[in-house]
């Protein structure tokens, strides 16, 4: 059941470290994946390095979410070349890792520009792009949407673990995924029963933080550890396959346990 052979899936954020990992994994289980991401040269990588030993393939299309035609544009470019779309999975975000201006600043100094930034790719180009992939969605039989939303969707960040680090995070983000999680939950009632909606909430993945964020972030985990790429691969193919068919409207954290206490 989890077969994606002969199924086409869409992975924004595609280059990144998460969506590499899933462009990869979906390739696995057979499936062709458009990989969307902004640099087309890391698009082209991703897809090519994702099809390496593995039985399905992969394309680029490069695109810059906060262009709304740009965006809309990308379900006509995947049919084109396809003829479907069966699944669609948004990893592309705006994330504190960006080299933006007031992300980490305290609330009364974070600007505007970052907050609607941050809604316009996290949450806005979601919207637009599953309202452009529905025809084809709907025509599929297997329809599935799985959004992205975060633990920060969910709830408040624990600021101890930011002691002694540069690091933050913005009232943007956490507004922008908690949107996200409301709208899977719209969604999943409005395209019923043609196309399944579910959100994929990860926790926080260790690329090389500080010693003190690593240390505090795990002993207010409950597995006592951060994530790796991988450990949301099960997830995220569960959910785009025939595995979850019965399953839709759900938020599914995939944190060690950070959401439970």
């Amino acid at each position: 059941m989890s077969d994606l052979t002969g199924r086409t899936v869409i992975v924004t954020g595609g280059a990144g470290h998460i969506g590499r990992a899933a462009t990869a994994a979906l390739v696995e289980r057979g499936a062709t994946v458009a990989v969307v991401d902004l640099n087309a040269e890391a698009c082209t990588s991703a897809a090519e390095e994702a099809e390496q030993g593995r039985s399905g393939s992969a394309f680029a299309v490069p695109c810059d979410l906060s262009d709304e035609e740009a965006t809309r544009s990308i379900a006509e470019q995947v049919l084109d070349r396809t003829g479907s779309i069966d699944g669609l999975v948004h990893f592309a975000a705006l994330v504190s890792s960006e080299p933006l201006d007031n992300w980490t600043t305290p609330f009364e100094q974070q600007a505007t520009s970052v907050w609607r930034q941050a809604l316009e790719i996290n949450l806005t180009a979601v919207f637009v792009l599953t309202q452009a992939c529905t025809p084809a969605l709907r025509s599929s039989g297997h329809g599935s949407v799985v959004t992205v939303g975060s633990t920060y969707g969910m709830v408040g960040p624990d600021w101890r673990i930011y002691e002694g680090t540069e690091m933050g995070n913005a009232a943007g983000y956490a507004a922008s995924k908690g949107g996200v999680i409301q709208l899977t939950k719209w969604m999943a009632t409005t395209l019923a029963p043609d196309i399944r909606v579910n959100c994929l909430s990860p926790g926080g993945v260790f690329r090389d933080h500080p010693d003190s964020f690593r240390t505090a972030y795990e002993s207010r985990t409950p597995l006592q550890r951060m994530a790796t790429e991988e450990d949301y691969m099960g997830a995220c193919l569960f959910l785009v396959s025939d595995l979850s068919a019965y399953v839709t409207g759900q938020n599914l954290a995939v944190d060690g346990g950070w959401t439970a206490w």
